[in-house]
């Protein structure tokens, strides 16, 4: 099954904070995880791969927290979940070395490869701009990022 870790997911969720919330300044991770019910320890960690990564600028002090680093125009939801879970591999066949015991008579691959690409392609073209954007049908958020009064 193809699905996003919850790590990604919380990352992809601070991002789009951030985005929506840039006006304000920074953030807090502390903010951010009681916003969205996120673990905190678990958020902070997160928080601080993106920052070494160049997508977040830590700010220290009294008001400190989290800022985007980039325009969200500029970060796409595949550069963040591959710096938070590593390469994206629908199935074995597409992993750098690309080699499973079935491979020569796998009718299969070439299709699921097509697929791969559609996928990866996909996420290489949704910004973090885009997923802050209210959805012009019902003006609502994306149901996936939006606050909640549970835990996720």
């Amino acid at each position: 099954m193809l699905k996003l870790t919850k790590k990604a997911d919380y990352g992809l969720i601070a991002l789009k904070h951030l985005a929506v919330n840039h006006a304000r300044g920074s953030s807090s991770a502390k903010e951010i995880a009681d916003t969205y019910g996120i673990p905190l320890p678990l958020l902070s960690k997160i928080l601080q791969k993106l920052s070494k990564a160049g997508f977040l600028r830590s700010e220290h002090g009294t008001n400190g927290g989290y800022k985007l680093a980039r325009g969200p125009e500029e970060i796409t939801a595949l550069e963040i979940i591959k710096t938070i879970d590593g390469p994206i591999f629908l199935t074995s066949c597409f992993t750098e070395h690309g080699f499973c015991t079935h491979s020569e008579r796998c009718s299969v691959r070439e299709p699921l490869r097509r697929v791969h690409e559609g996928i990866l392609r996909l996420l290489s073209n949704i910004t973090i701009s885009e997923l802050s954007r209210k959805m012009p049908e019902t003006g609502a958020s994306m149901n996936w990022l939006r606050p909640t009064q549970s835990k996720l």
